[in-house]
């Protein structure tokens, strides 16, 4: 295996490149204690130790650092992972490990995203939302299920329209129309708009 490249990624971190493909990322240091140059071979015993080793142990505490910053969904850990550089192997170690301590669960992750945007967004808006950030359907469904019968859309939308709405005139359909696109982005149903709307 020949090292093709070191690019820098910040004055003390270089990705190496084995073979022309992105292998990992090291510090300036290990990379004079291994030996890593351009153009020069790396045998098999220090490439398993560096992705054996090293870099697992790595990931795993670049994981808990991130997660010390605010929860995460599984996909968003393993994309801020391999954004910084890590091997596979060592990404899938790290979440391993973190799963196995419950420091990552979407369910929980959904659960609490519900809970923080249902006062403004509607249940389709937040569902996507949580689908873009890898949660699966089953565990945004349970999500809803325990915190459904604490919320009430409608009341949600009558708190937003009031919140929105010009002065105290009854509203003229131009402004129940502006309305109505603006709840309907936040992912309300369009049943619950108008038999609120219909209120004003």
């Amino acid at each position: 295996m020949t090292v093709t490249e070191l690019r820098p990624v910040t004055k003390q971190k270089f990705q190496v490149k084995i073979e022309g493909q992105p292998a990992f990322v090291l510090y300036k240091g290990e990379l004079s204690r291994y030996h890593i140059e351009k153009d020069r071979e790396i045998s098999s015993e220090i490439y398993r130790e560096i992705t054996e080793e090293i870099l697992p142990k790595r990931a795993k505490m670049r994981a808990m650092h991130l997660l010390e910053q605010g929860d995460r969904t599984r996909k968003d850990l393993e994309e801020k992972l391999l954004k910084s550089g890590y091997p596979l192997n060592a990404v899938d170690e790290a979440l391993a490990y973190v799963e196995s301590y419950h420091y990552i669960d979407d369910k929980r992750y959904a659960l609490s995203y519900i809970l923080s945007q249902k006062e403004k967004k509607g249940k389709a808006r937040i569902q996507m939302e949580l689908r873009r950030k890898g949660v699966s359907q089953e565990d945004i469904d349970q999500a809803f299920a325990e915190t459904e019968e604490e919320t009430d859309p409608t009341e949600v939308i009558r708190e937003l329209i009031r919140k929105k709405k010009r002065g105290e005139e009854p509203m003229e359909e131009k402004e129940k129309s502006r309305l109505y696109g603006f709840l309907m982005r936040r992912g309300f149903s369009s049943s619950d708009i108008l038999s609120v709307l219909r209120e004003f």
